[in-house]
């Protein structure tokens, strides 16, 4: 540390270092029954495995695709250019669905989103599991709910997040300092 020298003394001591710890002999183990380990390395296994690999291969008929430990498959250019369109085509494709999405979605036609945004409170991060009975039985000690509802997806699996609608907006505002951590991660 530059400019330490010049601290007065009784600063100086703060960064000494301290004494090296005593050894103390372990109390559980006896000491004459201590045996030394013989330790050896494992390449002589990976050399084993490595040749039987090898056999595998040869014997399936793959004897020029031998590739070593993270190598990855070299591909000819047309197999490149295949793999490419076909990335392009499978992007295309979720721009297209993302775009028809867009234009068909429309809030105010969705007959499940209804309420007053000003008395809806968001909740995200909800556990996989939460019911909209859990929601309620929570929520519901802060005023009176109008609506629970947890967006799935089409499998009726929760996304992870919901809308509680209270009848009142100050029950809702109310809210917004209390966490509720059971419903969360």
């Amino acid at each position: 540390m530059p400019g330490t020298h010049l601290l007065p003394p009784n600063l100086l001591k703060l960064f000494a270092p301290r004494p090296p710890l005593l050894y103390a002999r372990p109390v559980d183990k006896d000491i004459d029954r201590i045996r030394p380990k013989t330790v050896t390395g494992v390449a002589h296994l990976m050399a084993q495995l490595q040749e039987a690999k090898t056999e595998n291969m040869l014997s399936a008929g793959e004897a020029d695709v031998v590739m070593e430990e993270g190598e990855e498959p070299v591909f000819t250019h047309a197999e490149e250019v295949k793999r490419q369109i076909r990335r392009e085509e499978r992007k295309k494709k979720r721009t297209e669905e993302f775009k028809i999405a867009k234009e068909t979605y429309k809030p105010a036609d969705d007959p499940e989103a209804v309420g007053d945004p000003y008395k809806t409170l968001f909740i995200s991060r909800l556990h996989k599991g939460a019911t909209e009975s859990d929601l309620r039985r929570e929520f519901e000690g802060y005023g009176t709910i109008e609506r629970v509802r947890i967006v799935r997806d089409k499998k009726a699996r929760s996304r992870g997040y919901a809308f509680v609608v209270y009848e009142r907006e100050r029950d809702m505002k109310g809210l917004s300092s209390s966490p509720c951590a059971l419903l969360v991660h």
